[in-house]
């Protein structure tokens, strides 16, 4: 009886092709990777074929599709500390990496029902809401929705947000007691997917936050996290061991 050979499929030869590539830093963070076009003539096969390789990248997370750029060398993932509060400007930098930020909103607002729950106060609350997306090499990796009450953050309207974080400010303002998350997995909304530069069908990390300092609850921000480009860390806990009490709602 003669057996065959089994032969390695095609679309594995070209995944280990692109990993090679990625492997030895002939492709690097940023780069576009051969077109399907190119990859197809290479190797003699279907765009059905590529297309199952450069999917199984993409879901190890070592590409990253982009909606009109193609198909790129995905950056390092970020990592989100549960057990504490980073600075992601520093963060970013201490990869070596640059930093940016774009301000979208910076304004005064009022507590709804949803946020008087969220930070325990009055319905008509003064506070402070910044949305911010923040950049590394350019890529965004986090949406930043806070809202801090007014009291608590003197001259919070008037800071630079897209050189200084809204983090670092409130750090050096009044540094954290304890801190409380909660962890989901959620779809952007349409304009949440136009700010992260994402397709709206690809997951996202959402970090629900809520900051005690000087014995009150401060803050309450929602991170939003292209699930591509970071994961989270370890779990969170109190800060001084005085933590919160309920969880989210």
């Amino acid at each position: 009886m003669v057996r065959r050979m089994s032969r390695t499929p095609r679309y594995v030869e070209i995944r280990e092709y692109l990993r090679k590539l990625l492997d030895e830093g002939s492709l690097q963070p940023g780069d576009r990777i051969p077109t399907e076009a190119q990859l197809c003539e290479q190797f003699g096969v279907s765009r059905m074929t590529v297309n199952k390789a450069v999917r199984d990248l993409v879901r190890e997370g070592r590409l990253l599709r982009r909606a009109r750029a193609g198909t790129m060398v995905q950056a390092p993932r970020g990592e989100l500390p549960l057990h504490a509060i980073r600075n992601i400007a520093e963060e970013v930098r201490q990869r070596g990496h640059a930093y940016s930020g774009e301000v979208l909103r910076l304004e005064a607002a009022r507590a709804d029902a949803r946020l008087a729950r969220a930070l325990r106060v009055a319905e008509g609350e003064r506070l402070y809401h910044s949305l911010i997306v923040h950049r590394e090499d350019g890529l965004p990796i986090q949406l930043e929705d806070r809202y801090v009450l007014a009291d608590c953050a003197p001259g919070y309207l008037k800071q630079d947000f897209s050189r200084n974080t809204p983090n670092a400010f409130l750090t050096r303002l009044c540094p954290a007691q304890a801190v409380e998350h909660r962890v989901e997995a959620v779809l952007p909304s349409e304009k949440q997917a136009h700010w992260l530069q994402m397709e709206r069908t690809e997951p996202c990390l959402r970090v629900l936050r809520r900051t005690w300092a000087a014995d009150r609850l401060m803050s309450y921000a929602e991170l939003l996290h292209p699930g591509s480009r970071y994961s989270l860390h370890s779990l969170s806990g109190p800060l001084d061991g005085q933590g919160p009490d309920a969880a989210l709602r």
